[in-house]
């Protein structure tokens, strides 16, 4: 399902235009990269857990050029589907 189905299924389900859908997508979206962008996670009950994993800093070797590359400590973003949902897709 890409965006634009999400959108499409939204407005038949509610009744309301695309566009105030779009816009309220959009925001939701939005939303979520801010706040895991300050460094916070977004609980979303019955829907799941997205949290921010840092990963430690390490040495990584490029085959190709037969060199050492140092990655740097950094953070990664993960989803941790809800009980109900992951139950619903089983």
């Amino acid at each position: 399902m890409t965006k634009a189905d999400l959108v499409n299924s939204i407005a038949i389900t509610t009744g309301y235009d695309k566009t105030t859908i779009q816009h309220i997508v959009e925001a939701m979206m939005s939303s979520i990269k801010n706040t895991m962008s300050e460094g916070e996670n977004v609980y979303l009950r019955g829907f799941g857990t997205f949290v921010l994993k840092t990963r430690k800093a390490k040495v990584a070797r490029n085959i190709s050029k037969n060199i050492s590359i140092d990655v740097p400590q950094h953070n990664v973003v993960s989803f941790r589907a809800a009980q109900s949902f992951e139950e619903m897709v089983r």
